[in-house]
């Protein structure tokens, strides 16, 4: 049998107000995964615990069968690249903050980038559709730009696991769906195995292979968009009258609200 890429076994994590209890699941290589749930499920304070910005209280998270809390943090990076909502924007040029995505891959004693790092950089503009923003500042772009300059950090870290927070928050559709473009191409043609917190369910059915919907700190329910987007789920876990039909494009999943 396969080793999954991730797993999460027994997860206990969180803060004094809020804790994930007893999570588990697995994550093969090469898959897209949403991770979805309504607003305080512990969405966010799950990827923080596979990104290992949260310390477990109690069970493991492992990366390719190694506990992460043993992994050197370089050498955690060279693998995993992770994308937050609340990412600062510095005082830099497009350019010089895509390149910090290479510093996992720095050797030691090394001062200044190489062909290889430019090499790098370039491919992670090109995919993103950023090369021509290359010289902008990092405060002069518009949120979508944004989005998908940090995407390209990500990619010039060139990772196994891929983790974002809510990627297409405050995007109008035209940059939703170029920003999911480039995570979904990025997964097939890469490799790339992809774990995103996603707030739109139509978007997470859309464009992922299985969801996690977080409730009350727990797993509700694991798999498929098609078996997680019922409307009985859907009314259970977000208190939502729905009704549930199908995309006539993709026939995956897609979720109608009904109005009072």
């Amino acid at each position: 049998m396969v080793e999954p890429l991730l797993s999460v076994n027994g997860l206990v994590c969180g803060y004094d107000s809020f804790l994930l209890r007893d999570v588990g699941f697995e994550v093969r290589v090469g898959e897209m995964i949403g991770i979805i749930g309504p607003n305080g499920s512990g969405k966010t304070t799950l990827l923080r615990a596979i990104g290992g910005i949260l310390k477990p209280k109690r069970g493991i998270v492992s990366f390719r069968g190694e506990d992460i809390q043993t992994i050197g943090l370089k050498e955690f990076a060279r693998n995993v690249a992770m994308v937050m909502q609340d990412a600062p924007v510095p005082g830099m040029t497009v350019e010089e903050y895509v390149m910090l995505g290479r510093i996992p891959h720095y050797e030691k004693f090394q001062f200044l980038e190489t062909r290889e790092d430019y090499l790098q950089v370039d491919r992670a503009l090109q995919l993103t559709g950023t090369l021509e923003l290359r010289q902008k500042a990092m405060g002069e772009m518009s949120g979508g730009q944004r989005q998908l300059v940090l995407l390209a950090r990500a990619i010039a870290q060139q990772p196994q696991l891929l983790l974002l927070d809510e990627p297409t928050t405050f995007l109008d559709i035209t940059h939703q769906v170029r920003v999911l473009g480039q995570i979904r191409r990025l997964n097939r043609e890469s490799g790339v195995t992809v774990v995103m917190v996603l707030h739109d369910l139509n978007l997470a059915a859309e464009y992922c292979d299985r969801l996690l919907l977080a409730s009350d700190g727990r797993i509700h329910k694991d798999g498929p968009p098609a078996e997680v987007l019922t409307y009985q789920i859907i009314e259970e876990v977000y208190d939502t009258i729905v009704v549930v039909g199908q995309s006539p494009v993709s026939q995956k999943p897609y979720i109608f609200v009904v109005t009072e």
